[in-house]
């Protein structure tokens, strides 16, 4: 394994050798596409063109038209308001009635969110040395983020949600469309079902953890920000921090899922974005980001799915983190983030499985993916490099099936620990501590 050392020097050099791409896949775009006109054009593409252009990875032409069909899918209808872009995406405004998860599902009417978030359970009595350490709540536009390089406003009028404008050359950096849906390669991306002994992960996807068996309607944690980098020109894809609920097993496992995640064959950035992910079915046929789909219904134009974050930590000062919540209320599955309700997967979409009654799992860490080479998780830094250097979930409970809150007592998996590690459990009375761990490590090769 390489040291810390070896490994920052490797990963000075990559940087050297492949930000001229990155740059320029990230460069400022020189002319904006309207929705109008991105719709006309990909709905009526010739594939024969797109499969030709350079850098294309589609399969063939039966996986181009089941891309090109799902942008139809997606927009066809669709009156957006305005659009605009962050780094090299395009958002567009969407009226939340014609938002694909509520015109493809054919749901009657919007559900209305619980009355409040859930809040945290009497906290424990151990301080855990935590009480200088303070969070700064991290929010996803900075003061100079409220309108785009072309004057369009980055905020979307009320009665419209922010959708991320999934695209062709998006689509075509994947060569399925199975493969875009994907959480990653393989479609794995949850690891343990019970309270024995965890199982490897899969050869690509690793991970440093906590988890707990307990029948629960959801759960809290505040996520420490971070931008670990990314080297997709080594075969590393992406590095995240995100908490898991999950039901059921084998080909019937379900999860609701979301965090933060560093994934620049996606989002085409190697900025860290706000995600959410599910599956009905084990990760085979069913999920997507975001709203990628039709799955999830947003209801808040104040959170992008997809989009960046303007606050991230940074090494020994300033530390931003996220608070996420997610709770069965009503037979659907809300978010919420700062304590603001974002929107919910309907119960429909878990087809009767047990996600529809309540998860049977918890489980809060990172996990990476990569083929000979595995990215940075976190910060970069192990878990006992500890405050301000490790990256750290806090103020984590779950909600019971009684609707109560409830300190978690997580366990921790570290299935590699040459590359990544986690330091607790620990408890904290300090506000936004409670339960809490750290976790991150360098990633490298011998993973």
């Amino acid at each position: 394994m390489k040291t810390m050392k070896q490994r920052l020097m490797f990963n000075v050099v990559l940087v050297l050798l492949i930000l001229p791409g990155f740059l320029h896949a990230e460069s400022v775009s020189t002319q904006f596409v309207p929705f109008k006109q991105f719709f006309q054009e990909s709905s009526g593409v010739d594939s024969a063109v797109y499969l030709s252009r350079p850098g294309n990875r589609v399969r063939g032409v039966r996986s181009f038209e089941q891309m090109r069909q799902h942008i139809v899918l997606l927009y066809q209808g669709v009156e957006v308001s305005h659009s605009f872009m962050r780094d090299s995406d395009y958002f567009d405004c969407v009226p939340i009635e014609q938002q694909p998860s509520v015109r493809v599902l054919h749901l009657k009417e919007v559900a209305a969110p619980p009355p409040v978030a859930s809040m945290a359970a009497a906290s424990p009595s151990s301080d855990g040395g935590q009480t200088a350490k303070s969070m700064t709540p991290a929010a996803q536009l900075g003061p100079d983020d409220h309108v785009d390089q072309f004057g369009n406003s980055t905020k979307c009028e009320e009665h419209t949600i922010p959708m991320r404008r999934v695209t062709l050359d998006e689509l075509s950096r994947f060569q399925t469309f199975e493969e875009f849906l994907e959480k990653g390669p393989h479609g794995a991306g949850q690891v343990v079902t019970s309270d024995q002994a965890p199982a490897l992960a899969t050869p690509t996807h690793k991970y440093a953890y906590t988890y707990q068996a307990v029948n629960n309607l959801g759960g809290n944690s505040i996520l420490n920000n971070w931008n670990p980098a990314v080297y997709t020109s080594s075969g590393e894809v992406f590095s995240l921090s995100q908490q898991w609920y999950v039901g059921g097993s084998g080909a019937s496992l379900q999860t609701v899922e979301g965090g933060w995640q560093v994934y620049p064959q996606k989002y085409g950035t190697t900025n860290a974005a706000l995600f959410i992910y599910w599956t009905a079915t084990d990760y085979q046929g069913t999920g997507c980001y975001n709203l990628d789909c039709p799955a999830f219904v947003q209801i808040n134009n104040n959170w992008t799915l997809g989009a960046r974050f303007a606050n991230l930590s940074t090494l020994g000062g300033t530390q931003y983190g996220v608070q996420m919540q997610w709770k069965l209320y009503g037979g659907n599955w809300w978010l919420y983030l700062q304590g603001q309700a974002v929107g919910y997967y309907p119960g429909s979409i878990y087809r009767g499985g047990q996600l529809t009654r309540n998860a049977t799992m918890i489980e809060y860490g990172g996990e990476t993916v990569g083929s000979t080479v595995w990215p940075a998780m976190g910060s970069g830094h192990f878990a006992s490099a500890g405050w301000q250097y490790a990256a750290f979930q806090s103020n984590i409970f779950y909600i019971d099936t009684t609707s109560t809150t409830q300190w978690t007592r997580l366990t921790v998996s570290t299935p590699s620990p040459t590359c990544y590690t986690v330091a607790g459990p620990s408890w904290s009375t300090t506000s936004g501590w409670g339960v809490y761990f750290y976790f991150g490590g360098p990633g490298g090769t011998s993973c």
